[in-house]
């Protein structure tokens, strides 16, 4: 039996219930929308975006996407947030990362409206998510690991997680959603990052290990317990032996190492990524739904 945790499986399970809930929506008269915000021509940021357009289609939202060229005053790009935050007829709002220099992010993600704000990155829904209050929208990538430990039946409560990186993004959210008191988490975790003293001695000791922390095949096999969970983030351009002068893409992890000391492990591609977007538009159906009563 493969140790693979299917990311794209599990994200046609999140699809189906979130289309579900986009008809009875819809029966009601309501179309959830979801307004897609990019700022510059960033190639990875058209193709993430695009993605994310095509699959709300496919699941029944309205959506747009409204491209800003990549001189585009802080302040324009601020009253264009405003004014979808005044726009009932959009649910969920989001700005592709990275923005140009000059922008400044945190006072970005701050202007987009808490209730609207599907990326989970509003310091209110940062807040809640610290505080344990589920009202608020969990970060897509850190729901998205959730969801796939507890769809594939992965021991939690009590688990010893080791998350590797500390960003705002999935590092620290991650620990904030593993270590609530609920069913479904319940969680002992270390946080490691550049500073901390023997990274691999925190991973030989953990029940799941969570790498994020950007660098290329960081996680060798002999960090990894045997009967461990290895869920691997990270996504990481290296130079291709086999096609000089081109790149291929890698995870944090060293696939093939730990594959077979782990009792679960995300395949990379096909494992983190699908949840992304799976709970991007979870999210935009909540927001919907919490508009609607």
């Amino acid at each position: 039996m493969s140790n693979l945790i299917d990311g794209r499986a599990i994200a046609a399970q999140v699809h189906a219930e979130t289309a579900s809930r986009v008809a009875h929506l819809r029966a009601r008269g309501i179309q959830p929308g979801l307004m897609f915000i990019r700022v510059g021509e960033d190639p990875a940021s058209q193709v993430y975006v695009g993605m994310k357009e095509k699959k709300a289609a496919e699941l029944g939202f309205r959506s747009e996407t409204r491209v800003l060229p990549a001189h585009t005053p802080q302040e324009a790009l601020l009253q264009l947030l405003r004014q979808l935050n005044s726009d009932p007829t959009w649910h969920g709002i989001l700005v592709q990362a990275p923005l140009p220099r000059g922008i400044d992010a945190p006072t970005v993600y701050g202007t987009v409206a808490p209730s609207k704000d599907v990326d989970g990155f509003h310091p209110v829904n940062v807040g809640k998510l610290s505080l344990g209050d589920p009202s608020g929208f969990v970060p897509c990538t850190p729901g998205g690991i959730l969801e796939l430990l507890v769809r594939s039946q992965v021991p939690l409560d009590g688990a010893e997680v080791v998350i590797l990186g500390r960003g705002n993004i999935v590092g620290k959210p991650m620990a904030a959603i593993l270590v609530q008191k609920t069913a479904h988490t319940n969680c002992t975790v270390t946080l490691c990052h550049s500073g901390t003293r023997d990274v691999a001695a925190h991973c030989r000791r953990a029940d799941i290990v969570i790498a994020a922390m950007g660098v290329p095949e960081f996680v060798r096999g002999d960090m990894v317990r045997p009967g461990a969970v290895v869920v691997d983030v990270g996504v990481n351009r290296i130079p291709d032996p086999a096609n000089p002068g081109r790149q291929r893409l890698v995870g944090d992890v060293a696939f093939a190492e730990c594959q077979p000391r782990a009792s679960r492990i995300t395949p990379n591609p096909g494992g983190v990524g699908p949840m992304t977007i799976a709970m991007l538009l979870a999210n935009t159906v909540r927001a919907a739904e919490q508009t609607a009563g």
